[in-house]
């Protein structure tokens, strides 16, 4: 068995615990995707993801059902359909639509006003549901660093600014107040540091595999293999369990390279995927490995685990915190965060052409999407725009994807 395999039959037993859990009445938190996880992690409190909980929705087939009604009831169409597909959801009323017959009420509520949207989105989740809302800061950076990556491991006072760190370092305390009334337990602020030196840990070790993977005569991995081996540990990161499993799926790779493994036996063009995962049709990532020698061998989960994540604790786990998630929607999708780092990551992992998702209605995903692009042009990589959402498939043409993708790569091939 595989270590996505392993990670993925991991992911299906904790489901089940966790799906058991919240069915039988225990307190849970829903959170948006950019909030500190870590506490909830900590304090041993179950904890569902908003847009974890959209592809789940996505993932049953009941997106399109979910986004036709939103449309019946008025809703615009702008709204950011990763974020806001769970809350349609509860909106439509009928549960057993939704996966294990819909979710109870949460105990709390957390999100990071990372967009316009998100507090909306959650307000109104507090409005359904009654529960609690914690809402964190997103204020901008007076002087954001297109170098962040460089800075942010040590040095993330001076990039992020002490003013915005001691803003969301209070909401995170008031968080964690939150969460010890509701659980019963205290805050154990020297088991935190523990905790989090082993997030540390485990994001070095992705790190590693990155590098790997980048300078590898050729692709050991997909990108389609490496999403679960990344995101599944993600989920579950501080955990016994996560700093095994990367351990081993850095040892796989490892393994892969000295054998000579290749993902794509013909690689001719390494290709990297901007944006979240097409979820819903994952098995396009292989689309052009046979008839171009096309492999995948970049997705921003791989890299970012070691640079949108390790952060020095200068003995304020806490605070260190605070700098991982002051800015961490900024860093994969806004300029000029976004512009510099892709283009170091292209030049890293030797990337021909770049196929760039862009949710048309997402500005949580999708802000500086044609800044990148340039960017990335202007380092002689080839960018294919590909137009489409990460969870409504009802405006996915597979055949004219594949024949955009075909189309340039031919191009590629005449004036090669």
């Amino acid at each position: 068995m595989t270590r996505a395999a392993e990670a993925a039959a991991y992911q299906k037993d904790w489901l089940k615990g966790l799906r058991q859990q919240i069915t039988s009445g225990a307190s849970f938190a829903f959170v948006n995707a950019d909030t500190p996880h870590e506490i909830f992690h900590f304090m041993d409190m179950p904890m569902v993801t908003n847009q974890w909980w959209s592809a789940v929705i996505a993932a049953k087939q009941q997106a399109p059902y979910f986004f036709d009604w939103m449309e019946d009831e008025g809703f615009h169409g702008h709204l950011p359909k990763y974020s806001s597909l769970p809350l349609v959801a509860q909106l439509e009323g009928d549960p057993s639509r939704q996966p294990w017959g819909g979710l109870p009420a949460p105990a709390l509520l957390c999100a990071r006003q990372s967009s316009d949207e998100h507090g909306r989105i959650f307000r109104r989740w507090s409005e359904l549901t009654g529960a609690p809302l914690h809402l964190l800061s997103a204020p901008g950076v007076a002087d954001p660093a297109p170098n962040w990556w460089e800075m942010a491991r040590e040095n993330w006072e001076e990039l992020y600014g002490t003013d915005r760190l001691d803003l969301l370092q209070a909401e995170i305390e008031e968080l964690i107040t939150a969460v010890e009334d509701l659980t019963g337990r205290s805050f154990d602020r020297e088991g935190f540091a523990v905790y989090m030196d082993k997030i540390d840990r485990m994001e070095k070790m992705l790190g590693e595999v990155s590098d790997l993977i980048a300078s590898a005569p050729k692709v050991p991995m997909g990108i389609a293999e490496q999403m679960p081996n990344v995101m599944i540990p993600q989920w579950h990161r501080g955990s016994d369990w996560a700093l095994s499993h990367v351990e081993g799926f850095r040892d796989e790779v490892a393994e892969r390279i000295e054998a000579g493994h290749a993902e794509c036996p013909n690689e001719k063009i390494r290709m990297m995927w901007i944006g979240a995962g097409l979820w819903f049709d994952t098995s396009f990532y292989r689309a052009f490995e046979e008839t171009h020698g096309a492999t995948f061998a970049w997705s921003m989960y791989l890299p970012f685990a070691s640079d949108g994540y390790i952060r020095a604790d200068h003995g304020d786990p806490v605070r260190a915190l605070a700098a991982r998630v002051s800015a961490m929607n900024e860093q994969l999708h806004q300029p000029p965060w976004v512009n510099e780092w892709l283009v170091a990551q292209a030049r890293k992992y030797r990337i021909d052409v770049a196929l760039m998702l862009i949710p048309e209605h997402d500005r949580f995903s999708g802000y500086g999407s044609l800044f990148a692009k340039r960017a990335l042009e202007q380092a002689g990589v080839k960018v294919i725009e590909i137009w489409s959402d990460m969870v409504d498939p009802r405006a996915w043409d597979r055949e004219a994807a594949v024949a955009q993708v075909t189309a340039a790569l031919d191009e590629m091939e005449v004036t090669a």
